[in-house]
């Protein structure tokens, strides 16, 4: 029996995102056959009523989540790579099944006002920084976080306030900022901004604007600022006080060398499992099937349930069913990934309810989950409304 199509991890306008409204995804969703979606947003989660209605009207059932980059000091003290290549001690941590609706406690408030202003105010600085730089190098069109904001607000159709600039959204200013100038000057511009001639190819956006973010906006660069992280305590935190499951994207093989944190999987499963996290979800596009089985299988052995999404956060618009970079998910991998998002939709679905989910107010297992299965699959598969 093959299982609907399930996705856990998209990210959704005004995050950057492959689509360019909240209803060009959802649209998008339903013309794919998709059953659930999950929305995994950087930074503000303004835009989830948006979607959660959008979802409703299409036969989605829509699946709310959010997704931080937090710091681990003791690792990166000793050099180690979690699940960012490029930052030892670096954490990305996700929420799934959250209630964003609900009224934030003055604790969670004040997490939620971190994220968003500590974003905002190294966006800001990065694009001052950035601005300098390239009029130095001949660009003349001004750059400002103001302007690139409303931007991103008018092409998602979303309020400003909506708006919480990512590394993306400034690289893709730059890129159409240096595309409005005369063919023959675009490539000495990028060459004094860069130092060097560029790589990519004037006529490809997307190559173009990866290149700024690499010679541009990251760390040694003219336009990088330092990112202001959580704490992994303070988002473990937050996504609790949410309501939702504390949740590890693993990256595997989506960068060679493995994140040593990550090897071998049944490794990378009880450092979870010891940092109180019972649910990790792969993004399986970055992965071949074997190694997506192979993390499938240690999760599972050590009781943590997994989820799989496609993030849909450049410009690539693939299709919204989980897929490995080699071909299709093993049957065990496209079972496993139903059976934890059908968890995912009951946690949510109980918490919002005030009834007690797969974890409890302090992150530990609290529910049996073969009743979590049943009841997600009903809600999914559009016998049980919520």
């Amino acid at each position: 029996m093959t299982t609907p199509i399930v996705n856990t991890h998209v990210h959704v306008p005004p995050n950057f995102s492959a689509f360019t409204t909240p209803e060009d995804v959802v649209a998008s969703a339903h013309a794919e056959g998709a059953r659930a979606i999950g929305i995994s947003n950087f930074y503000d989660q303004q835009v989830y009523a948006r979607f959660a209605e959008l979802c409703r009207e299409a036969g989605i059932v829509p699946l709310f989540g959010l997704e931080f980059i937090t710091l681990v000091p003791d690792l990166e003290a000793s050099g180690t790579r979690i699940n960012d290549p490029a930052n030892p001690g670096r954490m990305y941590v996700c929420g799934k099944g959250i209630d964003p609706f609900r009224e934030k406690s003055p604790e969670a408030a004040a997490i939620a006002g971190e994220i968003r202003g500590g974003n905002d105010a190294r966006a800001t600085e990065m694009v001052e920084k950035l601005d300098t730089h390239l009029r130095a190098a001949g660009l003349d069109r001004p750059l400002t976080a103001e302007s690139i904001a409303a931007d991103v607000a008018e092409r998602a159709a979303v309020p400003v306030e909506w708006v919480s600039l990512q590394e993306r959204h400034i690289a893709r200013a730059v890129e159409e900022a240096v595309t409005a100038l005369p063919v023959d000057e675009r490539a000495g511009v990028l060459e004094k901004a860069y130092g060097v001639p560029a790589k990519a190819a004037l006529d490809d956006p997307v190559g173009m604007q990866g290149e700024v973010r690499s010679r541009l906006l990251k760390a040694g660069t003219a336009g990088f600022a330092p990112e202001v992280p959580l704490s992994f305590e303070a988002a473990y935190a937050y996504v609790l006080a949410m309501g939702g499951i504390p949740c590890y994207p693993t990256l595997a093989d989506g960068v060679d060398p493995v994140c040593p944190f990550e090897e071998p999987a049944a490794a990378l499963a009880r450092r979870l499992v010891e940092r109180g996290i019972h649910l990790a979800e792969l993004i399986p596009i970055r992965n071949t099937s074997a190694v997506v089985d192979e993390y499938v299988q240690a999760f599972l052995e050590a009781g943590i349930e997994v989820v799989a999404g496609t993030e849909h956060n450049t410009a690539d618009r693939i299709p919204f069913d989980p897929a490995c970079t080699d071909g299709p998910l093993s049957a065990a991998a496209r079972g496993a990934f139903w059976r934890g998002t059908c968890i995912v939709a009951a946690h949510q679905a109980r918490v919002a309810a005030g009834r007690p989910g797969y974890v409890d107010a302090a992150g530990l297992p609290a529910a049996d989950v073969e009743e979590l299965v049943t009841e997600g699959a009903a809600i999914i598969e559009g016998t049980t409304h919520v």
